[in-house]
């Protein structure tokens, strides 16, 4: 897949960053983002003394531009650094922490911070989706632990907690992680049978807590990893969610070093997001991401209280 080009006019000028937007978020054309209007009730506004941009509604005689109801509404961040914090964030796979984006983009930590949450509210999918897998397909499903080790623990200070997450793999197609607070037949049912057609082959490790859940499904099957099972008849693993876990962890001590509870879920839909659009170039990926800023509007204050819960 090509690579995209950061010499691009997109990431370094405002005015084609916008008129990048535009083609993603209005591909048909300016639409008011308080009345949904559209076509020859939308009027550009064109005066000098008129910023660029700027469209007006003729049914709610409201401005607006291309921000407007997006997670970009109203921030002081250049668009082209939007556009190239977006292409960073979809081409990177273990993520990119926010002080290498602070570096790069040549802002403040806290602008940083923000705007990388920001993009991951963009990469959360819209609910409510239809189940994973089939008839003839498999669904992988396991659970695993993020969060500081014992041995990292400054002296004094408490071990840092682990959090749980669970995570359903389609073979040859998408995932989907939760974080749960117990890892317990009772909280992992529900996630599945919302997530999972009943009709597909459920494939897990040892664990106790799926029998009883494997048989809502049209079979379970398990690999005993007590046993040192890992692969049985070429067919029978769990290897696709657990490639998935390794590269959340890359991610998690490599590029954010620790992860607020808070923030969690997030982070998990930022790993989902660039799984499951793994097939596309980096470009396309990134302007997936964009696609994904309308109704998603969340202020500095937001972010910052869930991290304090």
């Amino acid at each position: 897949m090509a690579k995209a080009d950061l010499t691009n006019a997109i990431f370094h000028d405002d005015d084609k960053a916008r008129e990048h937007l535009e083609s993603i978020l209005w591909p048909s054309g300016a639409v008011c983002p308080r009345c949904s209007a559209r076509g020859d009730r939308i009027t550009k506004l064109q005066g000098k003394s008129t910023r660029p941009g700027v469209h007006k509604c003729k049914d709610c005689r409201k401005p607006f531009t291309v921000t407007v109801g997006t997670v970009m509404e109203r921030s002081k961040i250049p668009l082209s650094k939007w556009v190239l914090a977006a292409q960073l964030m979809a081409s990177s796979k273990k993520g990119m922490s926010a002080k290498q984006l602070e570096r790069m983009l040549g802002c403040t930590y806290e602008t940083a911070w923000f705007l990388f949450h920001r993009l991951r509210e963009c990469a959360i999918e819209p609910t409510p989706r239809g189940p994973m897998g089939g008839a003839n397909k498999v669904v992988e499903a396991d659970e695993t632990y993020v969060g500081g080790k014992a041995r990292n623990a400054h002296k004094g200070k408490p071990v840092p907690k682990k959090n749980a997450v669970f995570t359903l793999v389609e073979r040859d197609g998408e995932a989907r992680s939760f974080h749960v607070t117990t890892v317990n037949s009772k909280t992992l049912k529900p996630i599945l049978l919302k997530n999972a057609d009943r009709a597909s082959l459920l494939m897990t490790d040892d664990s106790r807590v799926y029998p009883p859940i494997g048989k809502e499904f049209k079979g379970h099957a398990s690999v005993n990893h007590s046993d040192g099972e890992y692969v049985r008849k070429a067919f029978y693993y769990t290897n696709t969610v657990e490639s998935y876990f390794a590269l959340l962890k890359r991610g998690v001590m490599g590029s954010f070093h620790s992860i607020s509870e808070a923030h969690l879920y997030r982070y998990l839909a930022e790993f989902d997001f660039r799984h499951n659009h793994r097939h596309m170039s980096d470009t396309e990926r990134s302007d997936a991401l964009l696609s994904g800023a309308k109704g998603k509007r969340l202020t500095y204050q937001q972010p910052r209280e869930a991290a304090n819960v």
